[in-house]
């Protein structure tokens, strides 16, 4: 099996449609007819959620018009608040099948379709044709993807020169092992976490001019101490089984190494040349 597919096969969750629509109905929402704020806590999994998403997409630049590609697009929240709050037209990929059709699902449920659509692909190979793209979006994906040198020279294809790509990503800020599980990986075989330097390096190799980057462990951890307060006092009931096996282990080992800095969700925006 190769990683990609190792990738999908811990993602693949086998009825997650299903589980996140009875979730919902249990909490209270009409399923037929949804709101992308009915999704909070169940589309973004990556640290800080839906406040990082909207911080995310201010830096971007984002207007209605504008073509944006989203790369490891995930249950499509990130795709769907570009949408709904910009106006601009983004297309999602995803290497597992099953985030893909549920994206879609989604998507029409919240009235979104002819702005935002979903297929399956690899990051490392685009079926996009070149420069079709005016922003391109990574977010907490590069943690399972070890060639990241193909994965941004692909990236800087798709996009127009000036087309700038955004990046929010999981990077190692010191020596040390990471514990296992985590969110994204069992063990350490489908996990490639680097430092902010590699990033750096590899987008100015593939044509790109870093301008922006920031820290967003603040958000990340605020957001954590929120969520623990409200499981605490029985809220948002129900959503934490879709992470799948051994959740709560795995959030509780990506929390701990944010808080104790081994690890950080770096925001970066590269403009291509």
């Amino acid at each position: 099996m190769s990683t990609e597919e190792k990738v999908a096969s811990h993602y693949t969750h086998g009825s997650l449609e299903t589980a996140i629509l009875q979730t919902l109905a249990e909490n209270g929402k009409d399923i037929e007819n949804l709101r992308t704020s009915d999704l909070a806590g169940v589309d973004e999994f990556h640290l800080g959620r839906h406040a990082a998403t909207v911080e995310f997409a201010r830096d971007l630049h984002l207007a209605a018009g504008v073509r944006l590609a989203d790369i490891g697009s995930g249950l499509g929240g990130p795709a769907r608040h570009f949408a709904s709050a910009y106006g601009c037209t983004v297309t999602g990929i995803d290497l597992t099948e099953e985030f893909v059709q549920v994206a879609n699902s989604l998507t029409a449920r919240c009235g979104l379709t002819e702005l935002v659509s979903f297929r399956q692909g690899s990051a490392l190979s685009l079926p996009f044709e070149s420069g079709g793209f005016d922003r391109a979006t990574l977010i907490h994906v590069g943690m399972n993807i070890e060639d990241k040198a193909m994965l941004f020279a692909e990236i800087r294809r798709i996009l127009k020169p000036g087309g700038r790509f955004g990046l929010y990503e999981i990077m190692q800020m010191r020596e040390g092992a990471l514990p296992y599980p985590m969110p994204w990986a069992m063990t350490p075989e489908t996990s490639f976490v680097c430092g902010q330097e590699s990033y750096r390096h590899l987008l100015e190799e593939a044509g790109f001019v870093v301008e922006l980057e920031q820290d967003r462990s603040a958000l990340a951890i605020r957001l954590m101490h929120e969520m623990r307060a409200k499981a605490a006092a029985g809220e948002g009931k129900g959503f934490g089984t879709l992470m799948g096996p051994r959740a709560s282990e795995r959030g509780a080992n990506v929390n701990m190494s944010v808080e104790s800095g081994l690890i950080a969700p770096i925001e970066i925006i590269a403009r291509a040349v």
